[in-house]
């Protein structure tokens, strides 16, 4: 048996996660955690990719350090990010394309707006064209629900702009947010735009003929075949060109607003009334372009963000680094409360007694246990008491040596210098070992600073 989860089957499960991940109602509270400020390796720090099974899930959770709860404002679907540059062939859209091919069939540009591409420009012997107009449909002067074709042969249709907020928040080297709108969430001129985008589509934009894929050129062609389009909607036509006896390219009749390319088609085949050429009509969405961006770019991937700022009210570690984010739900706090703060500290503390010394951030201390540990932070440093922050793993372990907590009176001791004896081990915030871990992304060192502000984006694709 062969079987495949189809697009749409992506962009559900997809949703199922953001509509939770933006239900500011509900129960649920989703984190971004950051932690691991111990190399990967004691040598050359190399990147250990996580694997999925519980000991790599439960080491994620040891190396956690602090965690900061995603605004519901803070989520949007995404697609890889794909810039509108003269000189650039780009495909135009075809209900035959798996993932994203490599000349993709929508562009960003300049001004934040995203265009469609519904016809590729193509010579006289069927090869593509590059692409030197960039799409805008206020330089063509039509109205922003209309396709239009630019005087390089490539026809546009604009899908939406990406408003300044959503371009802070969302908009990275990688990826451009994209979003459902309709009547119910239009909050914004830019929205507003998009349901009126999307309202058209639905009324009379439906099932519309984008195009042709030659499936046979066929041979012996002297003069263009007429071609008609047969099936159970209206108002598509097209034509075709033909080169050494064969046909080289077909276009449908579209200048502006769509004419030519119909409505209402399910079923539909394209005759031509003479040789032996096949042709299949390329058939759109079924409510439209524009109906539904996310249907439009194959949108099934989920980005959340939180930007930490500096010491983000004194739960972020602003002294060390970190190399591992993680994607958590539902986490408690220590006391078994669920949590709903907007931050917190998600590893341990020792309280000290004696002579510090040297114990620094990244230092490896034991205890006279066994116990080994990795220093997070310390504060009040030197004579006296001091207060160690740390998380313990699996990783280095020597014989009879590993993770877990300090025992009062214990003497603990750091790699190259200092010690102190234990007067209390002491969870601090969150219990890291609570709610479900859904992501763990290793990354190389990340260095954090009492004035930086990370922007921290966890992209999740079904």
């Amino acid at each position: 048996m062969v079987a495949i989860a189809t697009d749409p089957l992506k962009v559900r499960y997809s949703d199922l996660l953001f509509q939770e991940m933006t239900n500011a109602t509900d129960s649920h509270e989703f984190y971004i955690g950051i932690g691991k400020s111990d190399q990967y390796d004691s040598a050359n720090d190399n990147i250990i990719t996580p694997l999925r099974h519980i000991k790599d899930e439960r080491e994620a959770r040891n190396n956690l350090e602090s965690v900061m709860k995603i605004a519901t404002s803070n989520v949007s679907f995404v697609v890889p990010r794909s810039n509108w540059i003269a000189g650039t062939i780009y495909d135009a859209f075809s209900d035959h394309i798996v993932g994203y091919p490599t000349n993709t069939y929508y562009v960003l540009t300049e001004d934040n707006h995203v265009y469609i591409c519904l016809q590729a420009s193509k010579d006289a012997s069927g090869n593509r064209n590059v692409s030197t107009v960039k799409p805008s449909f206020q330089d063509a002067g039509v109205d922003n629900i209309q396709a239009f074709k630019t005087a390089d042969g490539y026809i546009w249709k604009f899908l939406y702009e990406i408003s300044s907020s959503r371009v802070t928040t969302f908009l990275s080297s990688g990826f451009i947010p994209t979003q459902f709108i309709d009547s119910s969430n239009d909050t914004t001129a830019t929205e507003q735009e998009q349901v009126k985008i999307r309202a058209q589509a639905l009324n009379n934009k439906n099932g519309q003929i984008l195009g042709a894929e030659i499936l046979n050129a066929g041979s012996g062609y002297t003069t263009a075949p007429n071609i008609t389009i047969v099936g159970d909607g209206t108002g598509a036509a097209a034509t075709c060109e033909v080169a050494n006896g064969q046909i080289v390219k077909v276009e449908m009749t579209c200048n502006i607003s769509d004419s030519g390319m119909g409505s209402g088609y399910n079923v539909a085949r394209m005759e031509l009334d003479a040789g032996n050429a096949i042709i299949r009509p390329i058939i759109g969405p079924r409510d439209g372009i524009g109906a539904d961006p996310r249907v439009d770019l194959k949108s099934s991937s989920i980005m959340a963000v939180v930007k930490p700022d500096g010491t983000q009210d004194g739960d972020f570690n602003i002294t060390n680094d970190f190399r591992q984010i993680s994607l958590l739900r539902n986490l408690n706090l220590r006391t078994g409360v669920r949590a709903t703060t907007t931050s917190a500290r998600a590893n341990r503390i020792l309280t000290l007694q004696g002579n510090l010394g040297s114990l620094v951030a990244d230092q490896k201390i034991t205890g006279d246990s066994g116990t080994i540990a990795w220093i997070d932070q310390v504060d009040s440093n030197g004579s006296g008491n001091g207060l160690v922050y740390y998380h313990t793993n699996n990783q280095f372990i020597i014989t009879n040596k590993g993770p877990g907590f300090f025992s009062p009176a214990e003497t603990i001791t750091g790699t190259t210098a200092g010690s102190g004896i234990v007067t209390t081990d002491s969870s601090v915030e969150i219990d890291p070992f609570s709610g479900e871990l859904l992501y763990i992304d290793s990354r190389a060192r990340i260095i954090r600073s009492a004035d930086q502000k990370e922007d921290i984006k966890v992209i999740l694709t079904v």
